[in-house]
């Protein structure tokens, strides 16, 4: 068995002396792992960093086996970065995110060019914004999407302010006054094409991706919680705006 495709690099673990269990995902053939030998010596560390884009190719003798990975190197996106704790953060918290989320050998190709999008995204102002969007991103892949068209009481499509819990569903400033304080916050951005947040809504929006991922995502793996580099990325976020 045998096949090449584009990867983006979500984690390298020790196996053995110097060999590396590596998971990418992949255009074509989803989140896939493999062995990877040398993968944690001196001359391949640096290939396997989290969001780092190879050319891989996988061979075993059985498509069930773990199989070998042979990567060569297509882009050092983590390089740029490592003067920048805060886009390494998010780098860790985005690679983790889709370790984490996405099944084992399923193809999920819109997850894999937004991810795609976001790594591009890193250059420029709005990559936060760019992130909580891959987030929602996700979650409509997945099947659990996040409904902003109209109110979830009243149907109507303006003031809309919170989103309850209960359906992922937009609720209108006025319907929402009674349930304020169950309700989640709908940031103003995500309603609007093309303009990015500000730190105050990005994390709103972190509050409420993470939520939703949290309850119909996360619930169903070993921790039943977000990836520790998640919580990293909103805490380092959060005292980005306290200063």
């Amino acid at each position: 068995m045998e096949w090449h495709d584009d990867g983006i690099v979500l984690a390298a673990r020790k196996h053995g002396e110097s060999s590396a269990i590596v998971t990418l995902l992949t255009r074509n053939q989803g989140r896939h792992l493999g062995l990877v030998r040398g993968g944690m010596g001196r001359r391949k560390r640096g290939l396997f960093q989290p969001g780092n884009r190879v050319r891989a190719t996988w061979r075993a003798r059985l498509a069930e086996h773990l199989g070998s990975f042979t990567c060569e190197m297509q882009d050092a996106v983590a390089a740029p970065h490592l003067d920048d704790p805060l886009k390494l953060a998010a780098l860790s918290a985005v690679c983790a995110v889709a370790d984490a989320a996405l099944p084992e050998r399923e193809i999920h190709q819109p997850v894999y060019e937004g991810l795609s999008i976001f790594l591009n995204a890193l250059d420029d102002d709005d990559w936060q914004t760019v992130y909580v969007k891959w987030e929602l991103g996700l979650l409509q892949e997945l099947g659990f999407g996040l409904d902003f068209s109209c109110c979830a009481a009243t149907g109507v499509t303006e003031n809309l302010t919170h989103v309850s819990p209960k359906t992922g569903r937009a609720v209108s400033s006025q319907a929402a006054e009674p349930y304020r304080n169950s309700l989640l916050v709908l940031p103003a951005f995500l309603l609007e094409n093309g303009r990015a947040g500000t730190p105050a809504e990005i994390i709103e929006a972190l509050k409420l991706t993470g939520f939703f991922l949290e309850r119909h995502v996360f619930s169903h793996t070993k921790s039943g919680r977000a990836p520790a580099a998640r919580g990293r990325l909103s805490d380092r976020l959060r005292r980005s705006v306290a200063r």
